[in-house]
């Protein structure tokens, strides 16, 4: 495992650190006396992911899904705050810049799910995409497995809800509006920011806001259910920003909007803290302050309840600032009902020829 001096980060990357795994004993350090600018460019590099199964199960009472769906292990859109990266060190990779230039591919994504939506063990209900990583980073561009999937998902009329932060969920349009037709998909776009720069700096291989806001209208013009997740909130940095960024959505055709504020578990602590003191030095001590405010004097808190909305004053602020706002938008007065009611085996034959009947699952609904 290898770290980095506390340098900006590369050109593209969101961070310059590799910070120890925490289950691995050795580590590689760079050589201290090597310049910046003479250190390799970190290429992105793409691993097969030999995983025998596709969906994942979770428990917990935080999160608005059972069923999540992964393509991609590691993300390139490098966001600095991804509470995702930590994920890396289960593959003996560190959660810094490894997380942003090894990325783990499952290509046989498709192929698992039609083999798991289709077992007889499957009681239909509707899978989150992008639970961990963005399904839409850039390696989808190239390896399409996000659209192989949703074809799997629409041939078997199975309900998906997907939460991106990049233009491309738009090329596939075809695809989510036929799911659409039986009420088995919504999006919700990711927008942090409405402040280019800074979100060039926060997230720099994802898409613009602009083009995240022309997201929202294609996807509603093509009467796709599309809401907008204001996520992370980070106090003392784009928490104001909240009202203009749901008028923003709402007037290109968004009806729903949740939020999650800031979590730093494990290593994303100091990839972050490491990129407030290269791009906002002055704000660091203050950004960090709220933080643990919000997290009853540490910079993470991971109990279920809490992780999510912290506690206290300033997590109270935040709710009523983002309900005020959904309130003057007018937001979230329709819910995305997900419907396995068109549920159909190989072959056609539907869900309604089944003893069991079918289920209604509302997806996501962060708020």
């Amino acid at each position: 495992m290898s770290s980095a001096p506390s340098s900006g980060p590369p050109p593209g990357r969101g961070t310059a650190l590799n910070p120890p795994n925490r289950f691995e004993r050795l580590r590689v350090e760079p050589d201290p006396d090597c310049p910046p600018d003479e250190r390799p460019h970190p290429r992105t590099q793409f691993f097969i992911d030999g995983s025998e199964s596709i969906l994942t199960r979770n428990d917990s009472p935080d999160l608005p899904f059972t069923v999540g769906l992964n393509p991609y292990r590691g993300c390139e859109h490098g966001c600095a705050y991804c509470y995702a990266r930590p994920y890396h060190e289960y593959l003996g990779f560190s959660g810094g810049l490894d997380f942003e230039t090894k990325i783990m591919v499952k290509l046989r994504a498709a192929a698992l799910l039609r083999r798991e939506l289709t077992s007889p063990r499957w009681t239909p209900q509707s899978v989150a995409m992008s639970g961990v990583t963005d399904c839409y980073q850039p390696a989808e561009r190239h390896f399409r497995l996000t659209r192989q999937c949703l074809e799997v998902f629409a041939e078997l009329r199975s309900p998906v809800s997907i939460v991106t932060k990049n233009h491309l969920v738009t090329r596939d349009l075809d695809v989510l509006a036929e799911l659409a037709r039986f009420s088995a998909t919504c999006v919700y776009i990711s927008i942090t920011s409405l402040d280019a720069d800074l979100a060039g700096k926060l997230e720099p291989r994802a898409a613009r806001p602009e083009h995240r806001l022309r997201a929202v209208r294609l996807l509603a013009d093509a009467g796709i259910p599309v809401g907008v997740m204001t996520a992370p909130v980070i106090p003392g940095l784009n928490d104001h920003e909240l009202p203009a960024i749901l008028a923003a959505a709402a007037s290109a055709g968004a009806t729903r909007a949740g939020y999650v504020v800031l979590r730093l578990p494990h290593s994303v602590k100091q990839i972050f803290t490491a990129w407030l003191e290269t791009h906002f030095p002055h704000r660091k001590e203050r950004v960090l302050s709220r933080v643990r405010d919000l997290r009853g004097g540490q910079l993470n808190v991971s109990d279920w309840g809490k992780r999510l909305r912290g506690e206290g004053i300033f997590a109270a602020q935040i709710h009523d600032l983002f309900h005020a706002a959904v309130r003057r938008a007018g937001l979230n007065r329709q819910s995305f009902d997900l419907s396995t009611a068109h549920f159909r085996r190989p072959g056609g034959i539907q869900l309604s020829l089944f003893p069991s009947p079918p289920t209604t699952d509302r997806r996501p609904d962060v708020t």
